[in-house]
C-alpha cells in the first residue's frame, strides 16, 4: 500500500529535534511520498535540504504564501519566479488567500495569488491552494484565470459541497486531511457525495493533527487516520482508498 501526502512542511522547525525519526515513522507506516508546499524565501534552503535527504520521497514546490504577502511581496514573487526557471517543482504552492489573521493585505494577496497562477500556467504546473475565510475572495481570482493550464488542488478543503463542486469546477482536487476526523469538521457528512475520483490525502503536518492527536503536532504518520475515516465514508477498504487517491497525486504532480 504506497500513501501519498500531497501537503506537508516536514522542513518545519516543529520538526528540528526528530526528523528522522519522524520521517522513518511514515515510511514504515506506507508513505512513500511528499510533497513539500513553499511559504517564503526564508524555507527554500530547507526545502532544498530535505530534498537532497529524500531524493526518492520528497518533491517540492515552490510559491508565497498568502500569510506571508507583506510589504516586500513582489521581493519574494521574484524569488519564486527565479527558483521556478532553474530548477525542477511539482507544482506552484501554496498560494491563495487568509483573511483569518489579517485583512490588510487583502489586495496584494490576490494580486499575488493571480501572478502565481500565470507562473504556473507558463511552466505547466499545477497550482495547490490555501484558503482560509476566503472562498469568495479566491474563487473571484479563479473565476479570473479560469480555462486551459489551470488545474491543482485545493489544500485542507473546508467549505460547503455547494463550495466543493465550485473548486472542481476549476478543475481542482480537493485535499482532505484532519479536518474529515474532526466531531465538527462537518465535511465528513457530505463527502461520500463527491467522487473519491477528486479527492487526495494530506497531512498538514505540522498543523492540523487528526483525531484522537488534535492539537498536538501533526506528522506525516498520521496520514493514516484521515485514511481509515475516508475509508469508513466510502464504504471502501484502506487499500483502495490509498491507491486511488495516490493515483490522483500522480494526476496531478505528473510524478
Amino acid at each position: 500500500m504506497i500513501i501519498t501526502d500531497t501537503h506537508t512542511h516536514l522542513y518545519s522547525e516543529a520538526f528540528d529535534e526528530d526528523r528522522g525519526e519522524m520521517m522513518q515513522r511514515a515510511l514504515d507506516a506506507g508513505v512513500e511520498r511528499f510533497f513539500i508546499p513553499a511559504i517564503d524565501s526564508a524555507y527554500t534552503q530547507s526545502m532544498l535540504d530535505l530534498e537532497t535527504s529524500y531524493p526518492d520521497h520528497v518533491f517540492l514546490m515552490m510559491g508565497l504564501h498568502p500569510t506571508h504577502v507583506k510589504e516586500n511581496y513582489k521581493e519574494e514573487l521574484a524569488h519564486v519566479e527565479e527558483w521556478l526557471a532553474k530548477k525542477k517543482f511539482y507544482a506552484v504552492g501554496e498560494i491563495g488567500v487568509d483573511l483569518y489573521w489579517d485583512k490588510t493585505f487583502l489586495k496584494e494577496q490576490q494580486e499575488a495569488f493571480a501572478y502565481q497562477i500565470r507562473l504556473a500556467k507558463k511552466y505547466e504546473l499545477p497550482i495547490v491552494i490555501h484558503c482560509r475565510d476566503a472562498f469568495d475572495e479566491v474563487f473571484e481570482v479563479l473565476e479570473q484565470e479560469k480555462g486551459q493550464g489551470l488545474f491543482g488542488i485545493f489544500h485542507c478543503f473546508t467549505g460547503t459541497l455547494d463550495q466543493a463542486h465550485q473548486a472542481l469546477s476549476y478543475n481542482m482536487k480537493l485535499g482532505i486531511g484532519g479536518v474529515a476526523t474532526f466531531k465538527n469538521g462537518k465535511i465528513d457528512t457530505f463527502l461520500n457525495e463527491i467522487d473519491l475520483k477528486h479527492i487526495v490525502l494530506e497531512t498538514d503536518a505540522p498543523y492540523l493533527a487528526p483525531a484522537p492527536y488534535r492539537g498536538k503536532r501533526n506528522e506525516s504518520s498520521y496520514i493514516i487516520k484521515v485514511l481509515e475515516k475516508l475509508s469508513s465514508i466510502y464504504g471502501m477498504p484502506e487499500e483502495e482508498i490509498a491507491a486511488i487517491t495516490t493515483e490522483n497525486s500522480k494526476a496531478i504532480f505528473g510524478i
